[in-house]
């Protein structure tokens, strides 16, 4: 008996095969490069290729512990515990005559970047992924580019690593991916499903965007609510990053967005300048993702307005942050508008533009230095035109008075308190550097 099809039934058939099939699992990393063995793959501390399944949190603090350990690139810092005692941890590179005189080389930069040092320290670049716990592929991504960075020659790095730090924050939201992570692994089939309602994509209330008190930390880099925004603004301000990459996901039927954002929703306190060094940055995504014909889009969707978020927080110190949003499988893979979307080309998405910032910020490395400096002098003179401060004061709570004192401390910003003043009285005067923050 012979079997026909009609055009429809064939296209609907092959369709269905397409949408379970096994994802096949595309490795990102470039083929010219030649890595170092010594240095541990994904695969080779996981048992199976970045991208395959889904990685937890714990796995992913173990490969960093890995390639710190097996490079001389890179060192694993601890900065603090989240509310369920998870470690975060930043990983910092460059060379190891670097690695050796590190806080001689922060404090030249940061001298600098206060207007009181003659030469730039080294390009400062943090890479910070996945502050929403399930859009994790910003925190997959991160174990390729600690990998690339830590393990390929250093000419074929995008940055001179002699004269450049890069500061990785693998995941900003440990105790929200590992509960994603859970709910994926938990509900994923043997085959691949990408109905998006099939319940590997349907996570349960309250699902992993949030951390254990179920708040957005892309929401906490002003209120400071949280240890783990606590933690890494002590270490951003500790390090002045001259560009900040913030790695997220969208819906699933979108494609790939970068920053700038809408211009009509740039906020009028962020110097001008920092839009036009996160536009001429721009250029390096555009052309990083042209090369494997992946759609994106700028200037659309995405604000660059509220302080509180990790894209913009920087904006306003005279560093630059640039948000990056990714179309979100949700799972291994799903079906869209626009095709199917899977974690691996989320991946492979993720890294392209974490090396095209660092491409980006190389690029500009002098006019971002400049900026920096030029930005906190202006703020600095600003402050002092205004003249004065101001004083604060909760008699009937004192409480009040000193959670906004330590909240100010917290973002690096001058308090004291009143000598001959009421007990709980709190000066802040206008005349310093974070008199916009």
């Amino acid at each position: 008996m012979t079997t026909r099809f009609s055009l429809p039934s064939l296209c609907s058939a092959l369709f269905v095969l397409a949408c379970t099939a096994s994802p096949v699992h595309a490795n990102p990393l470039p083929d010219s490069v030649t890595y170092d063995p010594a240095v541990p793959t994904g695969k080779a501390v996981f048992g199976f290729e970045v991208g395959e399944r889904h990685i937890s949190h714990d796995e992913l603090l173990r490969y960093f512990e890995a390639v710190a350990a097996a490079s001389d690139r890179v060192q694993l810092v601890d900065i603090g515990r989240t509310h369920e005692m998870r470690r975060q941890v930043l990983a910092i590179i460059s060379t190891p005559e670097n690695l050796a005189r590190l806080e001689a080389l922060r404090i030249a930069h940061v001298a600098y970047a206060d207007g009181n040092g003659d030469a730039p320290g080294p390009l400062v670049t943090w890479l910070g992924y996945s502050v929403h716990g399930n859009e994790t592929s910003g925190a997959h991504a991160s174990t390729y580019t600690v990998y690339h960075l830590a393990a390929a020659p250093l000419d074929a790095l995008e940055v001179d690593l002699t004269n450049t730090v890069v500061i990785i924050e693998p995941s900003i939201n440990p105790d929200g991916m590992q509960r994603f992570t859970s709910w994926v692994n938990a509900h994923r089939s043997q085959v691949e499903a990408t109905d998006p309602n099939h319940r590997e994509h349907r996570e349960a209330w309250p699902n992993g965007r949030t951390n254990h008190y179920w708040f957005d930390l892309n929401r906490d880099w002003l209120l400071l609510q949280h240890p783990e925004s606590r933690s890494r603004i002590e270490w951003y301000q500790r390090w002045l990053p001259h560009v900040v990459g913030d790695y997220h996901e969208m819906g699933t039927s979108a494609t790939y967005f970068f920053q700038p954002g809408i211009p009509s929703r740039n906020n009028p306190r962020t110097p001008a300048r920092a839009f036009e060094l996160t536009a001429e940055i721009a250029k390096f995504h555009a052309k990083a993702l042209d090369a494997f014909a992946q759609p994106y889009f700028t200037e659309e969707s995405f604000d660059d307005f509220y302080y509180g978020k990790g894209s913009t927080y920087p904006d306003l110190q005279g560093s630059i942050g640039i948000l990056f949003e990714q179309a979100s499988p949700r799972g291994l893979a799903q079906r869209s508008a626009n095709g199917k979307v899977t974690l691996n080309q989320a991946i492979r998405n993720q890294f392209a533009t974490s090396l095209s910032l660092l491409a980006g910020a190389q690029a500009q490395r002098e006019a971002l230095a400049a900026h920096q400096r030029t930005a906190r002098r202006d703020a600095l003179a600003a402050g002092k035109a205004a003249g004065g401060g101001w004083v604060f004061s909760t008699p009937r709570d004192p409480e009040r008075s000193q959670s906004l004192a330590r909240l100010l401390a917290g973002h690096d910003v001058q308090v004291f308190r009143q000598a001959q003043a009421p007990e709980h009285a709190f000066l802040v005067p206008s005349e310093q550097i974070r008199f916009p923050l």
